[in-house]
């Protein structure tokens, strides 16, 4: 049976797309919709798993990711 692991995904609008960001990892992806990044994201992610070393998980995965929104006054 495998393993469920949860990641955070921060999906953004770039030009006419969306790119999508695994910041845990730091693995990216795009797609022409918020659905198409997050699945693209997903199979990038899977893809790391089944290629990577256990070296290199250990090296890309960071621990604790915080998202959180910034006040900044400007001007």
């Amino acid at each position: 049976m495998n393993k469920v692991f949860q990641f955070t995904a921060v999906i953004e609008r770039e030009g006419e797309g969306y790119v999508a960001l695994c910041p845990e990892l730091d693995i990216a992806s795009q797609g022409n919709s918020v659905e198409e990044a997050s699945a693209n994201l997903k199979e990038a992610v899977e893809l790391f798993f089944e290629a990577a070393s256990s070296r290199e998980v250990a090296q890309g995965l960071h621990g604790e990711v915080f998202v959180t929104r910034l006040e900044v006054a400007i001007g």
